[in-house]
């Protein structure tokens, strides 16, 4: 069977039928739960991209990454990231303790913190229509720092149109690359993708089972489970390690 290689951006294109099949959308717009109670853990009470209007009025916990932070007129602004969306948070005088309210104007870029407030909606002519969460915010009373983090090697924050670092760099720093927007969609895609290869084949009938497969040994530094071979002594094959 032919192959052929399909560039990135194509292949994430939230238009093409490869993803409208697995059931993915935009990767800036998703969300991923659907019941409030599903969404709850002991630091959260809602997932920050699931917020929408019906939730005016109503005080949640959340937490997350510090995505980005803005100074604005006496004002600090964040979005807030988790695995399902960005949501703006925002911190006054008005409404914030002041010792949240100082320590608010000293948060970087992927700081974890956990924040306490009411999900307000936003005034018409400052809605953001390309965030799922742009038509509200989290006016924030109180936010405590989980993790302090240190300036990021690479931006976890890309505008539209903006290169990514260079290839070399994004991989000395795996842990920041799988952070930014087109790997958590194409992290998801595999995830989709798999799921529903597994669930088609189900509905087939077909089992699952496991076969290990014996390889070359590496040198690493976890034990090999070794098997002898009978054609070339005093050779061994191995179960390949995780990776």
């Amino acid at each position: 069977m032919a192959s052929s290689s399909i560039p990135a951006r194509e292949f994430l294109d939230e238009h093409s039928p490869l993803v409208r099949f697995v059931g993915l959308s935009s990767f800036s717009t998703r969300a991923y739960m659907t019941d409030p109670k599903l969404e709850r853990t002991s630091r959260r009470s809602r997932m920050a991209g699931s917020l929408r209007e019906q939730d005016s009025g109503r005080t949640q916990q959340l937490a997350g990454w510090v995505h980005r932070r803005r100074d604005l007129g006496g004002m600090v602004f964040i979005d807030l990231r988790d695995r399902s969306g960005i949501v703006q948070v925002s911190f006054g005088p008005d409404w914030t303790e002041p010792e949240s309210f100082r320590a608010a104007g000293k948060l970087g870029a992927e700081d974890v913190i956990a924040v306490c407030g009411e999900v307000v909606r936003r005034p018409e002519d400052a809605r953001n229509p390309e965030m799922a969460t742009g038509a509200v915010e989290l006016q924030a009373t109180s936010f405590e720092l989980l993790g302090d983090a240190d300036t990021p090697a690479i931006p976890v924050h890309q505008n539209p149109g903006e290169e990514p670092p260079a290839e070399e760099l994004r991989l000395q720093h795996r842990h920041l690359d799988l952070r930014r927007a087109p790997m958590q969609a194409a992290l998801e895609l595999r995830h989709r993708l798999v799921l529903e290869t597994r669930n088609y084949l189900d509905r087939l009938g077909f089992i699952e089972i496991e076969t290990p497969i014996l390889t070359k040994p590496m040198p690493e530094g976890a034990r090999d489970f070794l098997v002898p071979s009978r054609v070339h002594p005093g050779e061994f094959y191995a179960l390949p390690q995780s990776p």
